[in-house]
């Protein structure tokens, strides 16, 4: 039973390497020339350097056990790392009850119960339905107007850009499941790079095929169109997002794909090769300090200096059709250097790479659970490993890896109830 994984990026990768090891014959096609998707990297002096930042959280429970199957698990370096806050240009910790005191962009009333909430919040969203209760409604009714209007709302508006107060409670409920309020944060020695090279390693060693530069032009029930090529394939994996794939579809399957509308926020991410670090915090927010990114990560934290140099990424979500999404980057990189800035007057910046990526983050409607599109779809023999899949998970490489079971577990479970001609055994 030949499985054909259309992108190379986490999830694909994943779901590859389940069936190489399994035994069953896969091949893999990335359209890019590197594998790795939002993962991707480039070449740094004598290094490699990712294009966006990545974290291993302790709870990452479906990652950790793909690290360990290709023998790096105890290569990801675990490290406490703090959070930052900037609102209107003052930089604040935000770790602690008493840096929750100090942070006087609250007033008094509202710090006392934003601390209070903050601790019951998970046990408040238990027994609710918290998929059908916008996440606006959810967080006014517990914290107050001022604290959703100050705080809350500029942040999930920089994630999910203008419906940010429409996206699901219950997205929020799970990030805070996933991160459990821990300050442990870990990263691979080797990189992401070691990873997206293991997998691809384990694929191959297991008589799997992996083919970068081969991006689909066509995809049909059980066939694939390359140029001047085609593969016909048993099951196809696709991990496209849903706009792609509908892209390509021919005009027989594409009326069968879910019907699901779904809007995607993309990023523009720009990483800083700095002399000194700046605050020390790993994840700073920034909220309403004059600058067009949301954010701060710096990786010294987690990674130590690279070659005597820091990095730290600074990002926008934004909507692929957007000025700034297409904007040169020569004029983004100096931009944005000039508001670094102003936030940490001393940055001394050696160099700045811009980096886009259009699909990063699906903007979940109220009620998807009910939406929600199944990973087969039916009358083909189409499986899909998306985004729009992995919800009420957040969007993380352990969700990605998580995806990737349940499809994978789906193919070997038809696989074995398939006699060798193809039919089904009795």
């Amino acid at each position: 039973m030949t499985t054909v994984v259309i992108g190379g990026g986490i999830c694909g990768l994943a779901v590859a390497h389940r069936l190489a090891r399994a035994g069953t014959p896969v091949t893999l096609l990335e359209a890019t020339g590197q594998l790795g998707g939002l993962g991707t990297f480039f070449p740094w002096h004598d290094r490699w350097l990712e294009r966006f930042y990545h974290c291993v959280m302790p709870t990452d429970d479906d990652l950790l056990a793909l690290l360990g199957e290709v023998g790096l698990r105890d290569d990801v370096r675990w490290e406490r790392t703090s959070m930052g806050m900037i609102v209107e240009g003052r930089h604040y910790p935000f770790n602690s009850a008493l840096d929750l005191m100090r942070f006087t962009a609250l007033g008094v009333v509202d710090r006392i119960r934003f601390g209070a909430v903050s601790v019951l919040l998970r046990r408040l969203g238990k027994g609710k339905d918290l998929d059908n209760l916008r996440t606006e409604d959810w967080l006014r009714g517990l914290y107050g107007d001022r604290v959703w209007r100050d705080l809350f709302g500029p942040l999930f508006g920089s994630k999910f850009g203008a419906a940010f107060g429409d996206v699901p409670a219950l997205y929020l409920w799970q990030r805070l499941g996933r991160e459990s309020n821990v300050a442990v944060r870990g990263y691979p020695r080797g990189g992401y790079k070691s990873i997206i090279d293991a997998l691809r390693a384990s694929i191959e060693a297991h008589g799997g095929i992996v083919r970068t530069s081969a991006p689909v032009r066509v995809v049909r029930n059980g066939i694939i169109e390359l140029d001047g090529e085609t593969i016909e394939a048993d099951r196809i994996v696709s991990t496209l997002p849903l706009p792609a794939l509908r892209q390509v579809a021919d005009a027989e399957l594409a009326p069968l794909l879910p019907q699901v509308s779904l809007r995607y926020q993309g990023v523009v991410n720009a990483l800083f090769v700095l002399r000194q670090p700046l605050s020390g915090h790993y994840w700073t927010p920034v909220l309403r300090s004059g600058t067009e990114f949301d954010g701060v990560v710096e990786m010294s934290p987690l990674t130590g200096p690279v070659d005597g140099r820091h990095l730290a990424y600074v990002m926008r979500y934004t909507d692929r059709d957007s000025a700034l999404f297409s904007e040169d980057e020569h004029a983004i990189a100096a931009r944005w250097t000039e508001q670094l800035r102003l936030l940490h007057p001393g940055a001394d910046v050696e160099e700045v790479h811009v980096f886009r990526a259009p699909f990063v983050e699906p903007v979940y409607p109220v009620g998807y659970l009910a939406q929600q599109p199944a990973v087969e779809v039916a009358g083909t023999r189409l499986l899909l490993a998306t985004t729009a899949h992995v919800y009420p998970s957040v969007t993380s490489w352990n969700s990605s890896a998580g995806l990737a079971n349940r499809v994978s577990e789906t193919i070997l479970r038809t696989a074995a109830s398939m006699s060798p001609d193809g039919e089904p055994v009795p």
